[in-house]
């Protein structure tokens, strides 16, 4: 889909945000399972696939800041590769494709840096996030693997979010197409939601969903009727009516792109009163979310939205009380939502987060925030149009915190523990969408929602009965 036009500009416009030096950015290589040749599913690095666009292991690409070449790095195959492989091509020709003229082997790579650094021009590079990379950079550049972390690049990483955090035309365009795929697996586990299932039959078929297009799923799949454990990549129970099952997964399409998304269905088709009530004030907090989504707004400010509707709709149920907008200023909200509202999304589900949430996320206008449940909020700034983002708010009834909380007595004047107590196996609801910042809103990605309102989850899980 990218041209090899559309990856010089990438790299041009690198240039343009940098002062000088080179541009160091190393692809991944193969990870093994159990033996050498026994490995795992090969992820190239983010930021190697978006400047050099090779989806093989064991390249490394630099850009020269200051003398408008671009090089790339990587050994080709030989006859016992071609054996097992099939016939591969070349360095040179890889390298032609994404409009990068100089290619030389990976001996070679370590004495190009070994005379730029004789020669005193800056190294960039960036942070890394697999152990193998901190013992690359030891070898290229000299640095203990047990320091590599404190002296990359914070130029770079800034440089590559500025350009990363707006998506093009051709890379939304990739994201509104992929959502078909996302909606085919989630109505696919809401169809299967059905008493006398095991949650691994429905891991396992939305899984095969992903393998079936060409990508595979862009994380581990959530799909649990423990709604109440965040991130439960537990599959094995059996699913039984009046269970509710939440499933977070998402598709990685072939060059890298996701999508996102939270579902929950009523096993057997029909939600309990007290699972429509909760699910109601989350659906509620969404689409309050959705219409707070804008540029200009901060994301902290949109989180607060969805906390205070869940909040506002807890009192109604006689589980919070007293003010809302003093509880969320408290912080009593997170007892049932305990984590941040969403996140970036793009070529990584938690778009580069590898180079640093608080540079992701954050800027010099607003910090972390070091209270319980909206320190795990991972994007606060302003929106900007070209952001893509989740929105993904949640109720959880999480028992242990139930207890130390009720224990504290915290936020007492807030909670009603006795009502709380009566919710203690209920689990957890969120419903989560892939969003696009616009120039005047946002906008859902794809061509349809999938489906979120009562009705139509019910009717979906009972005309597959």
């Amino acid at each position: 889909m990218f041209t090899k036009e559309d990856y010089i500009q990438r790299r041009q416009a690198l240039r343009q945000k940098m002062s000088g030096g080179l541009a160091f950015i190393l692809g991944n290589r193969d990870s093994s399972m159990s033996y050498p040749a026994n490995i795992y599913r090969f992820r190239q690095d983010s930021n190697f696939s978006y400047f050099f666009g090779i989806n093989l292991p064991g390249f490394a690409g630099i850009i020269d800041l200051d003398n408008n070449k671009d090089y790339i790095f990587g050994n080709d195959f030989d006859i016992d590769d071609i054996i097992w492989m099939g016939p591969q091509p070349s360095v040179k020709d890889l390298a032609a494709e994404v409009g990068v003229e100089h290619t030389d082997t990976c001996v070679a790579l370590q004495g190009f840096i070994k005379n730029a650094i004789k020669d005193g021009r800056k190294i960039h590079f960036l942070p890394a996030y697999r152990e193998v990379r901190n013992l690359q950079i030891e070898k290229f550049l000299g640095i203990s693997v047990f320091d590599t972390n404190e002296h990359f690049s914070l130029e770079l990483v800034k440089a590559i979010i500025s350009l990363r955090e707006i998506k093009s035309e051709k890379e939304i365009a990739h994201l509104d197409a992929i959502q078909d795929i996302a909606y085919e697996m989630h109505t696919t586990a809401m169809k299967m939601a059905q008493d006398g299932v095991y949650e691994r039959e429905i891991a396992g078929r939305i899984e095969g969903i992903s393998l079936s297009h060409g990508g595979t799923v862009s994380f581990p799949i959530i799909l649990s009727k423990r709604g109440e454990t965040l991130h439960n990549n537990f599959h094995d129970n059996l699913l039984k009516s009046g269970d509710l099952m939440l499933t977070d997964a998402g598709y990685e399409s072939p060059l890298n792109y996701t999508t996102d998304h939270t579902r929950v269905s009523p096993v057997g088709g029909k939600f309990t009163q007290k699972q429509r009530e909760i699910y109601q004030i989350v659906l509620d907090a969404n689409n309050n979310a959705f219409a707070a989504t804008k540029p200009g707004v901060r994301y902290f400010d949109v989180h607060m939205v969805a906390a205070r509707t869940i909040v506002e709709g807890l009192k109604n149920l006689g589980l919070m009380k007293g003010d809302a907008e003093s509880a969320v200023e408290a912080g009593a909200h997170a007892l049932f939502f305990p984590h941040g509202l969403g996140h970036m999304m793009g070529m990584d589900v938690h778009d580069m987060e590898d180079l640093g949430q608080i540079y992701v996320g954050y800027d010099e206008t607003i910090q972390p925030s070091k209270q319980f449940g909206t320190a795990y909020l991972r994007l606060a700034k302003a929106l900007k149009p070209g952001f893509v983002i989740t929105n993904e708010p949640g109720i959880y009834f999480i028992p242990a915190l139930i207890d130390q909380w009720q224990e504290q007595q915290m936020h007492a004047e807030f909670i009603n523990y006795d009502k709380v107590n009566e919710y203690r196996d209920f689990g957890g609801i969120r419903l989560e969408d892939d969003i696009l910042v616009t120039e005047t809103g946002c906008r859902l990605l794809g061509k349809k929602r999938i489906p979120i309102e009562i009705d139509e989850v019910e009717a979906l899980v009972q005309a597959s009965k």
